[in-house]
């Protein structure tokens, strides 16, 4: 009966441990999400700055499943690139040894309790007031819970002795069998628990107690890096075939890193044990932290020089589909339960860059086809245009409707205000795509009822294009980010430069008809300067909006 009470208390201690490790990561990541998974976008350009990118975020939200989920939502949406999220896992894997060091360190040498607590009271009633900062209250919160559980759990396991679980050895040996049983129980509660953190917090104490020697939990602690994998495959389930090879990238590194790490168990441990402070065995417990940080670095270490033949190995293995055309638009984002709202707005925000993308490339068409206008350009000039019309107008409905999912969920106050601006946003893009479809219906009907330009129009027209094809360029590259003070200056300046040269041409048509040119040509001809100014109108009221975006 001793031993269920016992048993009971360390599940319940776990429990606990598990749900503060929630509650921080979530609250830490509702605080500061949108910055942390803008780390992740912008910080991978090198295989370095990946590594060190995946070990700061994972660092500070005390989770590299979250970590891995994210990467494997990011790859999904085409936010990152399947070798940049190699780095980004390698580095997971690192920044997920802080915890270990935490419970080492910290863990047995203090009183937990007498900080736990008070964090949890003052970390509930932060939380329980609507205030701008409310996330920092569950970060507090969750920050006492999870010592709290770790307190528990430390005093629970002194009601278990090595000999309760010697029956593992008497089944496993001392030889290779222990080493694989020892793998195996890694596996298996860190796949149950679903947080490596937690399992390795669990070898710790079980190490500090007298339960497990320094051999077994090293080889728990390597089978608990494999377990860890299942959280990057469930979040791959539904997504992308990119998607779905990140996610091995996660299985297979970790998998072939126990592997080799298994083998040479020896030699890696009098490498711990001849770097790591204090006198075994009173300092197991950072020996076994240094232990999980040191094959960690070096498995990143080994593997990092080969992130593009692994990439290439693992695209061979999850080959690609031939892709449907494209001519239907469907929200293609799967996020994990573990992901914050935020990040789906920046999935948004990249498909809205997209959408600005298409009515860039049905103006560039547009004029293209003005430098040579005849039947033939016209011919293939409108079913371009109707075709993304209506596709933008898909990507309309369907962003707009994932961003008002979006705002259901628990979002903080400044993402509630990003996402009403970023609806906007998606309507001036719509209607910039319509006036492009219009302004191809007008060169139609030029054509058709031979009411060619002249070229002096034509001359006139192009460097005037030209300013409303970099600002929808610009608009296109600023989509996603707060405009600075120098960027709304140059929005501005833009503006009225393009008003500016719209009056100048609508004098030049109005001359014409003067000097007895055809006037329905002038007039048409007047009527598509117009159109084309509008669209600049259009760019600058997004910058308008971009200029309001709140940080996160």
């Amino acid at each position: 009966m001793n031993i269920i009470v016992v048993i009971l208390r360390i599940g319940g201690s776990l429990c606990l441990f598990l749900y503060g490790m929630k509650v921080l990561s979530e609250g830490i990541q509702q605080s500061a999400g949108a910055r942390l998974q803008g780390a992740l976008r912008f910080m991978t350009g090198h295989r370095l700055s990946a590594v060190f990118t995946g070990f700061s975020v994972t660092a500070i939200i005390q989770s590299s499943s979250a970590t891995t989920s994210m990467v494997v939502s990011f790859v999904n949406a085409g936010l990152l690139t399947l070798k940049q999220s190699i780095g980004v896992i390698m580095g997971a894997n690192i920044g997920t040894t802080v915890t270990a060091w935490i419970v080492s360190l910290i863990g047995f040498s203090l009183k937990i309790s007498t900080l736990a607590l008070p964090a949890i009271g003052i970390g509930f009633v932060l939380a329980a007031f609507k205030w701008k900062h409310r996330e920092v209250g569950n970060m507090v919160m969750g920050f006492g819970l999870l010592f709290l559980g770790l307190d528990f759990l430390t005093r629970s396991m002194p009601g278990i002795s090595a000999e309760d679980l010697a029956f593992i050895r008497r089944i496993a040996g001392d030889g290779f069998g222990a080493t694989l049983v020892g793998l195996a129980i890694g596996i298996v509660i860190t796949a149950i628990m679903q947080s490596s953190s937690a399992t390795t917090a669990i070898i710790i104490t079980m190490a500090h107690n007298g339960i497990i020697d320094m051999n077994f939990g090293c080889v728990m602690i390597l089978g608990a890096n494999i377990g860890t994998t299942i959280d990057a495959m469930l979040a791959s389930i539904g997504t992308s075939r990119i998607a779905k090879r990140s996610a091995l990238v996660h299985v297979l590194f970790n998998f072939f890193g126990s592997l080799w790490a298994v083998f040479f168990i020896k030699p890696l441990i009098s490498l711990v044990e001849l770097i790591s402070p204090g006198e075994m065995p009173q300092a197991i417990g950072a020996h076994l932290a240094m232990f999980h940080t040191v094959f960690n670095t070096l498995n990143t270490c080994l593997f990092l020089p080969f992130v593009g033949p692994f990439a290439n190995f693992v695209s061979l293995l999850i080959k690609d589909k031939k892709e449907p055309e494209r001519g239907v638009y469907k929200i293609s984002y799967i996020g994990s339960m573990r992901d914050p709202p935020e990040m789906g707005i920046l999935y948004a925000e990249n498909e809205i860059r997209d959408m600005a993308g298409v009515s860039l490339s049905m103006f560039r068409s547009i004029r293209a086809s003005l430098a040579s206008l005849n039947e033939t350009t016209i011919e293939k000039l409108i079913p371009e245009l109707n075709r993304k019309e209506d596709y933008a107008d898909q990507m309309r409905e369907e962003i707009t409707r994932f961003l008002l999912e979006l705002n259901r969920r628990n979002l903080n106050i400044n993402s509630e205000h990003n996402i009403s601006l970023l609806i906007r946003i998606i309507a001036d893009i719509e209607d910039l795509t319509d006036d492009c479809y219009s302004i191809g219906l007008l060169l139609e009907r030029s054509v058709k009822k031979k009411q060619i330009f002249k070229q002096e129009e034509i001359d006139a027209l192009n460097p005037y294009m030209g300013m409303v094809e970099d600002f929808l360029g610009f608009v296109e590259r600023n989509l996603g980010r707060k405009l600075s003070m120098v960027d709304t200056g140059f929005a501005k300046k833009t503006e009225e430069e393009i008003d500016h040269s719209r009056d100048v041409l609508r004098k030049l048509g109005r001359k014409r008809i003067e000097a007895g040119e055809n006037v329905k040509t002038e007039l048409l001809f007047i009527d598509l300067v117009r159109r084309i100014e509008r669209l600049g109108d259009y760019c600058y009221s997004i910058s308008a909006l971009l200029a309001n975006i709140k940080e996160a």
